[in-house]
């Protein structure tokens, strides 16, 4: 028999509060025609739930084993986090290697990092073979603040060498830090030369056409009512239905509402950029002289990178509560003028807001609700890269061969506390403490 799994009602009315204004990267992008809506009855081998990066690098790779994919997406592919984030492609994860470590053991980590990198790799390799136009510079820097934050960049990357073999990571005294930034906030950085940044959304638009080319069936503006699980899953919407001998479900802060089991171990969070107008080419390279993108080591931190326009992109506000306050534009701004008071003439012409999920311990959380039911979420900000690693793993476990995505899948993840009426707002007070340790 067929099992319904039901929308749970926690926080969704929290995410709708956030509004999703028009972004930059949208404006910076000749508008496209959406896919047809689901209407009817499909059948494939695999049916994927949400059109983000996680679920066009899962449908990629299961087309390319020969398998019938079909995509379905409550919107237009990309609208979520996926073409809304800072886009950064980092390797590493968002929990840190110790924490992975910790949990898996010394080998089980080793991999762990070798698959961060593979990850990178997989976004490289996907813009060259679908020659995408997405603005790839390379390089990603953290930058300290205080004497604590550098001493924990200097121990990673002495740990990156002699635990994991990885020697991309350049150490930047103060002296040297005229050659990242043009700001007097920091007194070194830690810069990632493997690492690189994107246009997120014209990347994920990108991986759509290429998945549509590569056989993959999408339906866009389809939101799904309800999952059905059992020997043949479905995907109902309200004039139509996906069946399939297999289902994933692709990202925690859209789809998640649907699963209440894995939707109890991530939270979707929002987060803010804004755009400046453009500044000219000298003004911007000024700033950033070589073009990487920055952030900062602060637990609530501030990330920023140059556009291909010469605007400065500046982000990082979150609001663990769901809401989006008024002054969000404002308040980003202001956190850009400490970095760069040269910029207070300077207007902002964009100020978007998305979601990103998060996990309690911050590493991803890969599993299967039934033997054929599985899903890939809780990226935690790391998600243009892993999500890429995470689609092949997906692809292979799919095929028979789960080695890798069962290592992911030990990886042990505890619910939010609080239940859906409370498990927000004891984030909130647990967040207020590290951003109190941030200041102080």
């Amino acid at each position: 028999m067929n099992a319904p799994m039901n929308a749970p009602t926690g926080g969704i009315h929290a995410m709708r509060t956030l509004a999703h204004a028009r972004s930059w990267y949208e404006d910076a992008l000749p508008p496209e025609p959406p896919a047809p809506t689901l209407a009817g009855d499909v059948r494939a081998d695999v049916a994927v739930l949400g059109a983000g990066l996680t679920g066009l690098n899962a449908a990629l790779e299961l087309a390319a084993r020969g398998l019938r994919v079909v995509l379905v997406e409550a919107a237009r592919a990309g609208a979520g986090g996926s073409g809304r984030s800072g886009g950064q492609v980092l390797a590493d994860y968002a929990c840190g290697m110790e924490t992975l470590r910790g949990l898996l053991g010394r080998e089980a980590a080793a991999q762990l990092w070798q698959w961060s990198l593979e990850a990178v790799a997989r976004v490289k390799v996907h813009i060259a073979r679908h020659a995408i136009a997405c603005d790839w510079r390379d390089g990603c820097a953290t930058l300290a603040l205080k004497p604590r934050q550098e001493r924990a960049l200097r121990d990673w990357q002495a740990q990156a060498a002699h635990d994991y073999g990885y020697d991309g990571l350049r150490w930047l005294a103060a002296g040297e830090l005229g050659e990242l930034v043009a700001s007097p906030r920091y007194c070194g950085a830690l810069l990632d030369t493997g690492a690189g940044h994107l246009q997120p959304l014209a990347y994920t638009r990108a991986l759509a056409q290429a998945a549509r080319a590569a056989g993959v069936t999408l339906y866009e503006n389809s939101p799904v009512l309800r999952i059905e699980t059992g020997p043949r899953p479905k995907l109902v919407t309200a004039d139509g239905t996906v069946e399939a001998d297999q289902l994933v479900i692709a990202g925690g802060a859209l789809p998640a509402r649907l699963a209440p089991e894995p939707a109890a171990k991530v939270l979707p969070v929002g987060t803010y950029i804004v755009a400046t107008g453009p500044l000219g080419a000298d003004v911007a390279t000024a700033l950033l002289p070589a073009d990487a993108a920055l952030c900062d080591a602060n637990f609530v931190l501030d990330y920023y990178r140059r556009s291909a326009d010469h605007r400065l992109l500046f982000g990082g506000r979150v609001s663990y509560s769901g809401l989006d306050p008024f002054n969000t534009a404002h308040a980003t701004r202001q956190r850009m003028l400490q970095v760069f008071p040269q910029l207070r003439d300077a207007k902002i012409e964009s100020s978007w807001g998305g979601f990103v999920d998060i996990t309690m311990n911050r590493a991803p959380d890969f599993g299967r609700l039934a033997p054929n039911v599985y899903y890939l979420q809780g990226f935690s900000g790391h998600g243009i890269a892993l999500t890429g690693i995470a689609g092949r793993l997906l692809a292979e476990a799919v095929a028979g061969t789960a080695e890798r995505f069962d290592i992911f899948s030990r990886i042990t993840h505890r619910e939010f506390p609080g239940g859906a009426l409370l498990r927000r707002p004891a984030l909130v007070l647990a967040m207020a403490w590290y951003r109190l340790k941030d200041l102080l």
